[in-house]
């Protein structure tokens, strides 16, 4: 794949909730190579249409998760999360799945800070508009009606290296990049430890109970669980509420979800995250019905049979999840209608998740 571009811009070092203002189309191609990519990361068509604005950063992307050959954690370099920035899919299929877009800092400039001298020239430019475009298809699919597509999603894993969980500079980072809070991530760290307690199968009913109790006490959330209670093989129910963006729902409990769910966690082929638990009895509006998303493996189009539910502000926060703790991807969570429950909407009011 390709290599780092020699017209790529320096650092800009930014921090979470500075403001940054996306660079030209012209600048922004002049950083790409042949491939429409910067460091192995494409960049994506839809984002075009974010060049001249001004946006926060919502989160400095210094690591990411791996969907894709399962590794656990990736370490990107120079790149943020700006807010208000997913992907539409215009380019890609139509694909629903809102990602968050990758922003390298070559993309980017500081509001009200030092402008960088452009380098747009003849000499450096290896990358077109049109070839962005094309690049949305994997090479020999260009005409293809079922083409393997090419995101950021697609491509993260080359595009990343390997970053192990134990390595605690990515926690020193989540907090001086402003990502984190110093006491959440200790939280989140403690929490960690205690899982892996529990997870030595040593006193395991005591352990949850134990925290359980404690989180009744305060008026937190139990522990999280993604085993279900149904056998894998068998079939596991569904529920369809016919629901539309606008309406309000609560989320079911734990309990509740996990008896729709396999031992393996699946539900007619989608998966329970135990993130998702953190969400549980909250009420949230719905933002969109989904039904077709692009495989982050394969790269191929999936049409559910059973479209799927996704929620305003609902995401993973990757506070429960080995080998990802403090991810600030934002990767949105997909729910089962039998996961959810509609509720009056004038009694409703949008959860606020600490």
């Amino acid at each position: 794949m390709s290599t780092a571009n020699p017209a790529r811009r320096g650092q800009l070092g930014l921090r979470a909730s500075e403001w940054a203002v996306v660079r030209s189309k012209e600048e922004i191609l002049a950083t790409l190579d042949e491939h429409a990519r910067l460091d192995d990361l494409p960049f994506q068509p839809e984002m075009f249409a974010f060049c001249g604005e001004r946006l926060r950063v919502a989160k400095v992307a210094h690591k990411t998760c791996d969907n894709i050959r399962k590794t656990g954690g990736r370490r990107m370099v120079d790149a943020v999360h700006l807010d208000g920035a997913r992907c539409d899919g215009s380019a890609h299929g139509s694909c629903q799945a809102d990602c968050v877009f990758f922003w390298k800092e070559a993309w980017l400039d500081r509001v009200n800070g030092p402008a960088r001298n452009s380098i747009v020239s003849d000499a450096n430019v290896r990358c077109s508009e049109e070839q962005v475009n094309e690049r949305v298809r994997a090479q020999g699919d260009e005409t293809s009606e079922n083409p393997t597509w090419v995101c950021q999603t697609t491509a993260l894993y080359e595009a990343t290296t390997l970053l192990k969980w134990w390595d605690v500079r990515q926690y020193i980072r989540d907090v001086t990049s402003g990502n984190h809070g110093a006491w959440h991530m200790t939280k989140l760290l403690l929490f960690a430890a205690y899982r892996k307690l529990v997870g030595l199968d040593v006193g395991y009913r005591i352990l949850v109970g134990f925290f359980n109790w404690f989180q009744r006490l305060r008026g937190g959330k139990p522990y999280p669980e993604g085993r279900g209670r149904i056998p894998d093989g068998q079939a596991t129910p569904t529920q369809l509420l016919d629901l539309t963006p606008g309406e309000w729902v609560e989320v079911r409990s734990q309990d509740e979800i996990l008896a729709t769910i396999t031992e393996s966690g699946f539900n007619r082929g989608m998966r329970y995250d135990m993130e998702m638990s953190k969400y549980c009895g909250e009420r949230f509006r719905v933002q969109m019905k989904v039904d077709r998303l692009i495989n982050e493996q394969t790269g191929k189009m999936m049409q559910m049979k059973n479209p799927c539910i996704q929620l305003e502000d609902v995401y993973c926060r990757a506070e429960c999840t080995d080998r990802r703790l403090g991810c600030p991807r934002a990767s949105n969570t997909y729910w089962r209608e039998n996961w959810l429950r509609r509720v009056d909407n004038e009694a409703s009011s949008q959860s606020k998740i600490s």
